[in-house]
This record gives structure tokens, sequence and C-alpha cells, in this order.
């Protein structure tokens, strides 16, 4: 029996209004019989579902009675974002968690630089949205994964002011070169970029700035080690610079590396990062899969 009010509009859309609490695949489950339930998270993956009129992807949010739901009838949403640059993780009227390819610059850097916030604005522009992507924090041109980009400039505001107590848990995972001896460990030391833009480590206050990384190594063979990063603070090319520290330099890197490149690319990835929502206060957790290219070495 289904759960919610309904009406049926004639543009491809289903109306419901939401008379119990429960979550939001329930809901769609309860109200779309009709579907499959790999139908039902196909159109919710592909920007199908609005809840009270913005775009909602994340299967477990607790919908309250009087929620207003609408659905489309097709598959996907026609606006989703179209770019072999990057996919659309989440979003909603605040925010979007992007998952970011190598090659594509966080930001713009010039005239002419392909970037993300470029991206993401002519797809809020396509899709019918009055918003702009706002930069919050940044990923290495070729470093891949897991960003935040903000809609307005409060949300930037309550992001940037207070990242190290929203962001709880933020990951990244590498190739290194070599094979690792330590299971895991930090490594801590002070970051400054000298004048040609190359940052340097040193064991004592160098005026830069304190950075601390903590390493587990998940896997190693004679030639390689997988190693998962997790960040206490967020520094230029800290992975990168704390990494050739070790003696074990990332894969791919040409600035701070060894000159190994098996797979033809920085091998550092954003694969996890779990923040509190800035508005909503609730906990939203985004892992990504460890590249396949990562793994292929260890074959």
């Amino acid at each position: 029996m289904r759960n919610g009010n309904t009406s049926y509009d004639r543009n491809n859309y289903y109306y419901f209004t939401v008379d119990k609490e429960q979550t939001l695949l329930e809901f769609l489950l309860d109200n779309l019989q009709d579907l499959s339930r790999t139908k039902v998270k196909a159109i919710l993956k592909g920007h199908g579902v609005y809840v009270n009129k913005r775009i909602e992807t994340q299967f477990d949010l607790l919908l309250l009675p009087g929620t207003k739901i609408s659905v489309s009838k097709t598959k996907r949403n026609l606006d989703v974002l179209k770019s072999r640059h990057l996919s659309i993780v989440y979003e909603d009227q605040w925010l979007v968690v992007v998952d970011k390819k190598p090659g594509i610059l966080s930001m713009p850097a010039g005239h002419s630089s392909l970037n993300v916030k470029k991206v993401l604005d002519d797809y809020f522009v396509k899709s019918r949205q009055k918003c702009t992507a706002h930069v919050v924090h940044r990923l290495d041109r070729d470093t891949s994964g897991l960003m935040i980009y903000a809609k307005d400039m409060q949300t930037e505001q309550k992001l940037e002011r207070s990242w190290h107590e929203i962001v709880y848990d933020r990951r990244y995972i590498a190739l290194v070169s070599g094979c690792m001896k330590e299971d895991g460990g930090t490594v801590s030391n002070w970051l400054k970029d000298n004048k040609a833009y190359y940052t340097y480590s040193s064991p004592v206050d160098n005026g830069g700035k304190f950075a601390v990384t903590h390493f587990h190594t998940l896997r190693r063979s004679d030639h390689y080690s997988l190693v998962e990063f997790a960040l206490e603070t967020g520094r230029k090319n800290q992975i990168r610079v704390h990494c050739a520290d070790l003696g074990y330099p990332v894969c791919g890197d040409v600035k701070y590396g060894n000159g190994d490149d098996p797979i033809g690319r920085l091998c550092l990835h954003a694969y996890v990062l779990c923040f509190t929502h800035p508005v909503t206060q609730q906990p939203m957790e985004f892992k990504t899969p460890i590249p396949q290219n990562f793994l292929q070495v260890f074959k």
C-alpha cells in the first residue's frame, strides 16, 4: 500500500507528499511499486529525485511527514552532468560533491584553463539552477578524487571557517615507488615554498606551516606499495612531499618523485571524504573505489 499522497503531472514527473517518517529509498520503493529496486536506485543516482524541490541522491536521507517528493518518470534526469573530467557523487541546494578525474584543475588559473568550477557552472546553467560553484578546497591538477563545492557564498564561508571541525575523515590512496617496510606511522614537519614554488620540508620550524600525515600500508610488492594517508593538516603538496621524505615517492610525481611512472599519471587519489553538512548538520560520508590501474601493478 502506498503511504504518500500522490498526484501525477503531465511533464514526466510523479509528485508525492510524505505522511510518515522513513528513509528516502524506503519511501521510493513503497511508492514506486511498479519499478524494480535497481530502476529506483538508477533514478536516484541519476538525479531524478527531488526532495522539497532540490536534487537528492542520498538513499538513507530521513524523510519527515509533509516532505514534498517529485520523481522523474524516465530512468535519468536529462540535466545530469555529462563530463569525462568529473562526475557528481552528491548534490543538494547548498553543495555538490564531485569525483574529479586527473588532468583538470580545481579552479581557474588563466583564461583558457580547464577547471572543475567552469564545468560545474556550465552544468548549473544547463540545469536551470541559479547558483555558481564556490571553491572550498583544492586538489592538484593530476590528483583525482572527492571534492566539495558550495553553491552559495554563505555555505562556502561556513565550510571554510570551520573546515577542520566539519571534515572528520579525509583519506587518500597512493601508489608509491618501492617496498614500504613500515606497516604504518606518522610524518610531521614544517613545509615551506621556495621562490620557485617548490615545497620543501624541515624538522624544525622554518617559518612554514606545520604538517602532519598518518599513513597505513595496504599492499606491497618488491617494487611498489599501496598506501592510505589520513591528513591531520591540509598543506600544499603535503602527501607528495611526505612520501618523498619517507623515501617512497608517489609514482608519476614529476615534481617530487624519482621518475618511476608505471601507469602514466600521478598515482594519488582522494578516496574518502566525510563531513558534517554545514546546513542540515547531517553526517555525509563518501568513498570512491581505489583506481583499478593502481592495483594492476600488483598482478
